[in-house]
């Protein structure tokens, strides 16, 4: 999802560009659910890649990648979420996200969509028997008679319990 300035180009960030961003998501699948995530925060959609695993990491951090010079950690949502493990195939996808001014890769399923659902589409998350995963989620977007699981990546990847991302890229 980058354009021509490139991975880092100076213009990513640009005011102009959060007006456009606004309330788009891009959707992804995890097992038989629908995910988004904020289309401000992806930075690009890349195919798996050779991952380099790194000792002493939480089991869902399954290593780093090296793109384009830049050392990207990688976690595994579904390993995240307490989810039954599948074997990565060719529609096996990496989310590179810019969570805090950090890099990180999260591995979907596959990618579907870039989305449209402006606030008055997004219901809040439940708060009903929190399970793992349920604390992740920002809200619950209704698109036509589907609902797509909308994730906190903040809270995805920096909770208290996992401030490693930071030792990963250190």
């Amino acid at each position: 999802m980058t354009d021509d300035r490139g991975f880092y180009g100076d213009d990513y960030y640009d005011d102009d560009d959060e007006d456009t961003q606004k309330d788009r998501f891009l959707t992804f699948r995890i097992a038989d659910e629908e995910y988004a995530v904020a289309i401000s925060c992806v930075i690009e959609v890349i195919g798996m890649q050779k991952i380099t695993h790194v000792p002493d990491m939480p089991e869902f951090v399954k290593g780093v990648i090296n793109l384009r010079g830049q050392v990207i950690p990688i976690t595994d949502i579904r390993m995240r979420f307490g989810m039954k493990t599948r074997e990565y195939d060719d529609r096996t996808c990496i989310v590179v996200v810019n969570v805090e001014e950090t890099f990180v890769g999260i591995v979907v399923d596959t990618v579907s969509d870039v989305l449209d659902m402006p606030e008055e589409m997004i219901a809040p998350a439940p708060q009903i028997n929190q399970t793992p995963g349920s604390r992740y989620i920002q809200g619950l977007g209704k698109v036509n008679e589907e609902v797509k699981i909308i994730l906190d990546v903040n809270k995805l990847l920096y909770e208290k319990k996992f401030e490693t991302i930071d030792t990963v890229i250190e």
